[in-house]
Parts: structure tokens; sequence; C-alpha cells
């Protein structure tokens, strides 16, 4: 399998914005910025957040074994996924979204704090991705950790594109304005515990599903994907070429912890 080409830059931040009570907008410049032009906006990119009291990034490094070196722990950024929500070539500027968890998570703990000049390590591929392919109907669902995603998935569709959206926030002052040519019914899910529990799979449920091309973006939490997942392959007869559903996170684990169960999940329909 060819390796996909990646690169890590060091960014800062100029500015940043809180788009509603749990959304902050974080716009980063570097001038190597100008190395993700191909990129696909809505792609995942990992962050390096530094550690607390710390403004520099040490990536890890390969030695001449091919080995990876990681530094000290006091060094050591912490790695998480994240989706950026634009770029600016122009302005050599990366646009990432951050959810507000207020749960002290490295992530949060950073993006709270951040003032401009603060630095954010970011790794991403160079080359564009497919983020979801032709069809009729489109199912969209995902928490507020997929809203970056989301939005550019909408902001890309045809207007000839129907379907339905179904965002979990936790609450109504954390509804956005989501843009798109295509016909799609929005339905908003209020929930300040998705931690605890979660009810979207059961929208989900009630969705009436038309009888055409149909493809589903899912990205929420590990037990809800997995739900839908189930749902939409064993009882809907989606196939897998249909359906992409991963999970960005898992509930009482951090990414780091729960990254080997959610792909072992994604993996088990195939």
């Amino acid at each position: 399998m060819a390796k996909i080409p990646t690169a890590q830059i060091v960014a800062e931040v100029t500015r940043k914005e809180y788009i509603t009570d749990h959304f902050i907008r974080v716009y980063l410049y570097s001038p190597e910025v100008q190395l993700f032009k191909g990129t696909t906006v809505g792609d995942n990119n990992k962050i390096a957040v530094p550690p607390a009291g710390l403004n520099e990034i040490h990536f890890p490094t390969l030695d001449e074994n091919h080995q990876w070196v990681y530094p000290p722990k006091e060094l050591a950024p912490a790695i998480r996924t994240y989706t950026h929500r634009g770029i600016d070539l122009e302005k050599n500027e990366l646009i990432i979204d951050f959810v507000d968890h207020g749960d002290g998570g490295p992530a949060s703990k950073w993006v709270r704090e951040a003032e401009a000049g603060s630095k954010l390590g970011v790794m991403m591929r160079l080359d564009g991705k497919e983020l979801y392919p032709e069809a009729n109907w489109y199912l969209l669902v995902g928490d507020a950790t997929a809203i970056p995603v989301i939005s550019a998935i909408l902001e890309t569709l045809p207007a000839t594109a129907k379907g339905v959206c179904i965002i979990e926030v936790h609450g109504k002052e954390d509804e956005q304005q989501l843009k798109t040519q295509a016909d799609i019914e929005f339905k908003w899910l209020y929930n300040s515990q998705p931690q605890i529990s979660s009810g979207i799979a059961d929208i989900v449920r009630n969705i009436e599903i038309p009888e055409t091309a149909k493809f589903g973006y899912i990205a929420c939490e590990f037990s809800s994907v997995k739900e839908i997942r189930t749902y939409l392959r064993k009882e809907k007869n989606w196939t897998s070429q249909e359906l992409y559903a991963y999970s960005y996170w898992k509930a009482g684990s951090a990414e780091n912890e729960s990254q080997a169960d959610r792909h072992k999940e994604k993996d088990s329909l195939g």
C-alpha cells in the first residue's frame, strides 16, 4: 500500500472566536500552510497540543532505523484528531473549530486559554480526499465534534441532492446555520451530557429512508455509531459502500485510549 504523503507544521494563533456558546473557531498562521493547498476541507488531521505551560511543539522523530522517537513526557504534545474547517492561502491561515467540552481535556483546555501567538502542531495529508460518493439522498449524522466535516459536505452537495441531517449539540444556543444548496431536512438534538447517554440513534431509526441511491455519513460517540451502523447494515441492509460510520470519541476514555476499540468496531462489519 502506497504511503499517503503528509506534512507537519507549527502554526500560531492569530485570533479566535466563539461561533456558539460551546464552539470555538481558531485561526492559525504559518507560511507552511501552503503545503496543504491540495487538501480537502473537511478531511481529518492530527493536532499536537503542547503540555500546559509550554508554547513549543516537539514532534516525535524518526531515527536512522525508521523507529519513532518520542520526546520526554514534559515536552510531549497530546495528539488529537480534528477536522480543518477551512484554509486561506492568501493569509497562510488554517481554520480549525473546537468544541469546548469543559472537561479539562488537553484540546479543550488549550483552546480556552489560547491567545495570539499560542502554538499548535498540525499534521495532515497533502493530497485531496473524497468525503462522500455521488448519491441522490444523504443521511448525515453527528454530534458537535462532527459539525466541521458535516458542514464541508453540506457546502459541496449539489442542489439536486436531498437528505436528512441530524446533529446533537449541548442546547439550542449551539445550533448553527449550516449552508447548503441541497434539499436537506435538519434535526437538532439537545443533550448537555452526551458522555452519559444519547438518543441520536433513536432519531435515525425514525427516519424514512427512500428507495434511491443513498449514502450515510455518521460521526459521533462510539456507542451511538455502533448502534446506528448495526441498524443500517443489519436491519436496513445498507452496503459498506453506502455508509461511512466512525466514532471520534468514546465516553469515559481519552482519544488515545479508545483508538483501538474504535478502529476495531469500524472494521467489524466490513
